[in-house]
């Protein structure tokens, strides 16, 4: 039996140690144009602040995956024969597979600005290695930055360009920042975060146009408020989508959406060809389709879709959505329902005197469904388990300490959250989530 995997990110090599797990003797080649060697995407601000070299960026030993005889193949697919079981790669190199798994990520999103496609010199991404290289090379020419997306990538880049001396201008056209994961208060607690270390963030404000010199090296953005700011560097970090681009021309195709559609199996409208990860895209019980691009969750998909290519019988339901990430020096965790909630929700939040720091907890119908909070360390675990426990919200404001990492500068005093809580339930102020 011979395993192919297209993609070696945590999706793709999750699979292929799965695979090597169950099945000692089958041949397992992964497939990847970015990189030899898997790395930790997350991680890439830190190897730009210099903090880690690429090599730190590698989870597992290099000789792991010859441990695992796990072959490495580096290249870029461009043909996917199912008839004949077989990919091309773009030097020409064929090979054929048994059983093929799609892992092939994201891509960024890009816009058709006026202006954006003469700027051939100084527009970024900052999801893959090379656009890792990019930043780098571009740095030390850089005087001033603009950023535009207002989600966990873009800050990760504001706060890489603010390292190296970078003066930076930060664009994000909501009412605040990133309401698809924060409500307002908490979004502007960031947004002030974010203004004290020096950058110029500028709430409700889009592109209007690009605009290069004679080299094609960007040098000044406009906004439809009528800014222009000068920069050197233009870093668009507004979303990602499922890379399957390429996939659309090859031979034969698998159905594609916003994704690869896969039933709850993993598999794909072509026999034995699966997908998992940033790529894939499953149909809810409503029929609404679902992509899950969150690290989390392409590695649970790589384990599980393993397990369906070795023929055992799996039906994949998401995880409670949970994230932790940090803005710049805050600590954030996140699980279940915060954003766009039922009318009926009703919310509790805390913000700390004097700190960055908030907690959130959001009910329905009497048991918690979401946690959002910011400046301090918490085991997501533990509300997860709340959530399905349906636990009330005063049950597990009496236990909240028990999500608290025990961590020298991550723990906050709970006094004043139990006593605002108290308050909170004399006064029978529940509010609107």
């Amino acid at each position: 039996m011979h395993y192919v995997i297209i993609g070696n990110g945590v999706a793709g090599i999750t699979a292929a140690f799965t695979l090597r797990e169950r099945d000692r003797h089958a041949r397992i080649t992964v497939i990847s144009g970015e990189s030899d060697y898997f790395i930790s995407r997350t991680a890439l601000m830190y190897a730009y602040m210099d903090r880690m070299n690429l090599r730190d960026l590698e989870p597992f030993e290099r000789k792991a995956y010859d441990k695992q005889k796990i072959d490495r193949v580096r290249g870029w697919v461009r043909d996917l024969n199912a008839d004949q079981r077989q990919i091309r790669l773009e030097d020409g190199r064929k090979i054929i597979y048994d059983r093929l798994l799609l892992a092939v990520g994201s891509a960024p999103n890009r816009f058709q600005w006026p202006g954006l496609n003469a700027a051939k010199d100084g527009v970024v991404h900052f999801v893959s290695l090379q656009h890792l290289a990019e930043c780098e090379g571009l740095t030390p020419s850089t005087k001033r930055a603009v950023v535009v997306g207002g989600g966990l990538i873009g800050v990760e880049l504001v706060e890489c360009l603010v390292h190296h001396g970078v003066e930076v201008d930060f664009l994000v056209r909501e009412s605040w920042y990133w309401p698809m994961a924060l409500a307002k208060e908490e979004g502007e607690l960031i947004a002030n975060h974010i203004r004290r270390h020096g950058v110029k963030l500028h709430i409700e404000h889009e592109v209007n146009a690009v605009r290069a010199d004679a080299s094609g090296r960007v040098v000044s953005v406009s906004t439809n408020k009528g800014l222009d700011l000068p920069c050197q560097m233009l870093g668009i970090c507004i979303g990602v989508r499922p890379a399957v681009d390429w996939l659309k021309p090859v031979t034969t195709p698998p159905e594609i959406n916003r994704g690869i559609k896969v039933n709850q199996s993993f598999q794909t409208t072509l026999p034995d060809v699966f997908s998992a990860g940033d790529c894939a895209e499953f149909v809810r019980p409503d029929g609404s389709p679902l992509v899950e691009q969150i690290w989390y969750a392409a590695k649970r998909q790589g384990e599980l879709a393993a397990r369906a290519m070795l023929g055992d019988a799996v039906d994949y339901k998401p995880s409670l959505f949970y994230n932790s990430a940090k803005f710049f020096d805050i600590e954030y965790t996140t699980v279940g329902d915060v954003t766009r909630l039922p009318d009926d929700a009703t919310s509790f939040l805390h913000r700390l005197p004097g700190d960055a720091v908030s907690i959130r907890v959001i009910e329905r119908n009497g048991s918690v469904i979401g946690f959002n909070m910011l400046g301090s360390r918490w085991d997501h675990t533990w509300f997860e388990r709340w959530i399905h426990e349906r636990r009330s919200m005063e049950d597990v404001m009496q236990q909240l300490h028990l999500a608290q990492f025990d961590v020298e500068f991550g723990r906050v005093r709970l006094d004043g959250v139990r006593a605002a809580f108290a308050e909170y339930l004399k006064t029978g102020s529940r509010r609107a989530a």
